[in-house]
Order: structure tokens, then C-alpha cells, then sequence
């Protein structure tokens, strides 16, 4: 009996000891935990803009070296731009990759430029390997398949030739089959900004993305002798659809985008209401908008000839300051969505807009 209880001490014994190697060599054969890689958190922090002339700062001067015809570039990336003009508590730094004119295809990745540059999505790897990203801000769109600055010289042709019809009747039929042919292209600029930034080790939460939309440079609401080539050249019918029809549909064609791509939205369709081109009548100061705006010593430079109207109908300082502002709003809430409206004071700030509003 005696033998019988040993020899269960002695299997019970090897048994421990055959598990207790088991466990070590389970142990020794595994890889060290290692952190994760993640948005490099040492490194200053900072929002970029992406996208086309009204987040590039187009109507704005100051424009950075390089980018105002130099060697055939003409994205014109304003100092002054809305995104400089953000005042976020904790970021260290504004950055403005967007190209005046820039299509979606050159907004994110692929081989497409715009004005010599390349893809912007591929400039953002190496602007997010050298800085912590906290926000970046993509407005794209009208220049795809809207071509909205089209649509802007259609409506001024349209002025000239006074014995035709208004632009409008005839864009009006394929407006919004034209403007939903262009959202899968924000879409796939939203998804390459995603890749790009998961590529970068950031994940979805560790940044914001927000698309932003277009403030309607043009109200039916100014004065008679500004109809023309002093101010605004369009029939007052087709500013009148541009800010009321044309423009609402671009603004909710862009936030079924973001949706889609599930980034925030920021309505900037409303945002100018009172401040557009020529509504200032005789004095400018109160408008957001450029008027007609030609750069007349452009007009005897061959190679810059055809820029000389380009900042024409685009936000001036005083607008891309008012948009910054509720651009910061903005990024200082959770909300998925906003809408830049005047408050109290007269200057623009960011509202919730809630449900499909």
C-alpha cells in the first residue's frame, strides 16, 4: 500500500514538472510585448487643410513664395487663409497643402497635379511623420464634376449676351445629376485621407476629419449699378438660383459624402448671407467676397495673362478670418455637424445642426 501511495507522489510529481516546462517554454518562445505605434506624440501638433481655392486661401494675397505663378504654379496658398486663421488652444501649427482649382483626383492619392503640384493625400504621409495631426480639413468638390467656376463664367457670358437666356435655365436641368456624380469622388478623397493616416500609425479616433462646404459668393440683393463689370456681372435671376438652389444642393450632396465616410461636416452655405460680392453697394469693407477682381499688370505678362481675373468671386481676408473662427468653433466641439452662422455679434460662429438640417 505503502508502494502504491509513492508511486503517486512520483506521477503527480512528473506530471507538475512536465506542465511547469511546458508553460516556460511557452514562455521563452513568445515575442516581448512591444507598444504599439501610434501618432508620434512628441512631435508638434497640428491641423492641415487639403482641397481647392477656398481652402487655399484664393482671394486672400499673400501667397506664398512659389505658389502665385512660379514656374507654373498657381495654387495660391494664402497666409491667410481660413485654416491660419484658427485659433486652437494646444496646436502648434497650421499647415495648407490645398491647390487653387484642384480637383478630387489631385486632392487624394494617384498620379493627377494641379498647377505642377503632385497629390496632396501623398504630401500628407510625410506631414504626419513629423508632426502629431490632431485635425485634418478637406474642402473638395466643386471642381469636379459642378465645375462650379464654369458655371460662374457661364453666368457671366450669360449677362453679356443680353438677348439670350439666363444661365440658369439651361444648368438647372442637370444640376443635381452633376453635383451626385461628383460625391463617390469625395467620398474616395475622405477613404485615401483615412489610408493615409492609418498608414501613419494614427487610428480613426486619434484625429478629427472634416469636410467642409461653400459659401455662396453671390445674393440677388445688390445694387443696380453694380450689375456689371464694376462689380458683379450676372443677372439677378442667376444669382438668385446660385445662392438658393445651386448652392443648398452642392451643401447636401457634401454631407451625404462625409456621412458616407463617416467624417464631420461643416455647412458653409449660409455662412456669407448679407456679405457677398457688390452687397456692400459703394463700400466694400462689409463683404467677404471678392468682387470682379482683375490683376491689370497680369494683362501684359503672356505667361500670366489668363490668371488675371482668377481670385474673382472668391473669399477675400476679412471672409477666410470669419471662417477661421467658426472653423476653430467648430473643431473645439464633438458635434458631427455644424453650420457657420453669424451669432449675436455679427461674427461667424460654429451651430450643432441636428437631424437632416
Amino acid at each position: 500500500m505503502r508502494a502504491i501511495w509513492v508511486r503517486g507522489l512520483v506521477l503527480a510529481a512528473i506530471v507538475v514538472f512536465i506542465g511547469v516546462a511546458v508553460l516556460i517554454a511557452q514562455y521563452q518562445t513568445r515575442e516581448p510585448d512591444r507598444p504599439q505605434p501610434g501618432p508620434p506624440d512628441n512631435r508638434p501638433r497640428a491641423v492641415v487643410a487639403l482641397g481647392d481655392s477656398t481652402m487655399s486661401g484664393e482671394g486672400a494675397g499673400r501667397y506664398v513664395s512659389g505658389t502665385d505663378g512660379g514656374d507654373g504654379n498657381w495654387c495660391h496658398r494664402s497666409a491667410r487663409a481660413a485654416v491660419h486663421s484658427a485659433r486652437l488652444p494646444g496646436v502648434d501649427r497650421t499647415i495648407n497643402l490645398a491647390c487653387s482649382g484642384a480637383p478630387s483626383a489631385q486632392v487624394g492619392l494617384g498620379d493627377a497635379k494641379q498647377y505642377t503640384e503632385p497629390s496632396q493625400a501623398e504630401r500628407l504621409r510625410e506631414v504626419a511623420r513629423k508632426n502629431r495631426i490632431v485635425a485634418v480639413v478637406v474642402a473638395v468638390g466643386a471642381n469636379d464634376e459642378p465645375k462650379f467656376s464654369h458655371l460662374v463664367s457661364e453666368c457671366v457670358q450669360a449677362w453679356a449676351n443680353r438677348h439670350g437666356d439666363a444661365c440658369s435655365k439651361a444648368i438647372r436641368h442637370d444640376w443635381d445629376d452633376r453635383v451626385d456624380a461628383m460625391r463617390p469622388k469625395v467620398v474616395g478623397v475622405l477613404e485615401d485621407i483615412r489610408k493615409v493616416m492609418s498608414d501613419a500609425h494614427y487610428r480613426d479616433d486619434d484625429y478629427q476629419l472634416v469636410l467642409q462646404s461653400y459659401a455662396s459668393p453671390l445674393s440677388p440683393k445688390i445694387p443696380r449699378n453694380l450689375h456689371g463689370l464694376a462689380g458683379c456681372p450676372f443677372r439677378t435671376e442667376d444669382m438668385r438660383w446660385v445662392r438658393d438652389d445651386a448652392i443648398p444642393v452642392l451643401t447636401e450632396t457634401l454631407r451625404e459624402a462625409a456621412d458616407d465616410a463617416d467624417a464631420r461636416f461643416l455647412d458653409l452655405s449660409r455662412s456669407a448671407r448679407g456679405h457677398e460680392a457688390c452687397t456692400g453697394g459703394r463700400d466694400p469693407s462689409s463683404e467677404w467676397l471678392t468682387r470682379l477682381t482683375v490683376q491689370w499688370q497680369d494683362l501684359d505678362d503672356g505667361k500670366r495673362v489668363q490668371h488675371a481675373l482668377q481670385e474673382s468671386f472668391h473669399p477675400n481676408a476679412r471672409g477666410y478670418a470669419q471662417f477661421g473662427r467658426c472653423l476653430a468653433d467648430f473643431l473645439n466641439t464633438s458635434d458631427e455637424r455644424g453650420a457657420c452662422l453669424p451669432g449675436t455679434d455679427g461674427q461667424l460662429r460654429a451651430a450643432a445642426i441636428v437631424g437632416d438640417g
